[in-house]
């Protein structure tokens, strides 16, 4: 009989390639996201367009509405979306409070009601070190807490979890998801959460660097492949200034609000 396993996708690329990492290790894959409050729900349409693309199992959308009291950008709207680069020591205003914990529970209790012997998980301690909850000390806790909270970990039987990603860089998770056929063209990882990405998030500039890195820069956001195509150096120009300074960690605020001029208008 085949084991089954739980995976958290929100329909970015990072789930995305631990859902399909999850079916290439054997298992049958039941698919968990969640409305929370989310400025950038347009994630949840990818998460379902996902889960058909991969022929996941079951997949459920949870509401659990973590916006009531704020705390980040991304629950937020008068809060402004990081557009500055992650600088390592500080968390990210993105980071939401106890988001998590909050999902991982729900898993858990999902996989311990299905039977499920795994959840995976597309957390990633590189390109957003500063997060508490996706470091593997964290993941560590929390196995620990699945042995001691349900009937199935007295028995013996805990899901595990399991975070594929949770070391790569970007540029690694990118070349995973190419080898496991991953339709990176259907993830959505912008945190504005309009019908097209913006381009100057961090998780933008950050994805768009490692598709430029593993030669595939026809996957990344609209704005820079219309620049490619145009041969529009000045915008290039600017968009390489600005992934490199993402990566320094380097403000840059004022040219990534020319960058977002450059989008147009964008449908809600």
């Amino acid at each position: 009989m085949t084991e089954m396993a739980i995976v958290l996708l929100s329909g970015g690329l990072d789930s995305s390639t631990t859902a399909a990492q999850a079916i290439a290790d054997g298992y049958e894959t039941i698919a968990l996201s969640f409305r929370y409050g989310q400025r950038h729900a347009r994630e949840l349409e990818a998460a379902q367009t996902i889960a058909k693309e991969l022929y996941l199992a079951e997949h459920y959308i949870i509401d659990v509405n973590l916006s009531q009291w704020g705390g980040s950008a991304l629950t937020d709207r008068n809060v402004s979306v990081t557009t500055d680069g992650v600088k390592p020591g500080i968390i990210p205003i993105t980071y939401v409070p106890g988001r998590n914990t909050v999902f991982i529970a729900i898993a858990l209790s999902l996989a311990e009601a299905k039977g499920a012997s795994a959840i995976y998980l597309g957390i990633n301690a590189v390109d957003y070190s500063g997060y508490p909850d996706c470091r593997p000390e964290y993941l560590a806790a929390f196995g620990q807490l699945a042995n001691l909270s349900s009937q199935v970990g007295l028995e013996g039987k805990a899901p595990k979890l399991v975070a594929p990603l949770v070391k790569d860089s970007k540029a690694d998770i990118v070349r995973r998801a190419l080898q496991l056929g991953v339709p990176i063209q259907e993830t959505y990882s912008c945190y504005q959460g309009e019908e097209l990405p913006c381009g100057a998030c961090d998780s933008c500039r950050i994805r768009d660097r490692a598709l430029y890195e593993v030669g595939r820069p026809d996957l990344a956001t609209p704005i820079l492949r219309s620049a490619d195509r145009a041969g529009d150096r000045s915008i290039l120009k600017k968009r390489e200034h600005l992934i490199n300074a993402a990566a320094r960690g380097q403000d840059n605020s004022m040219e990534q609000s020319l960058l977002l001029n450059m989008r147009g208008p964008q449908k809600r």
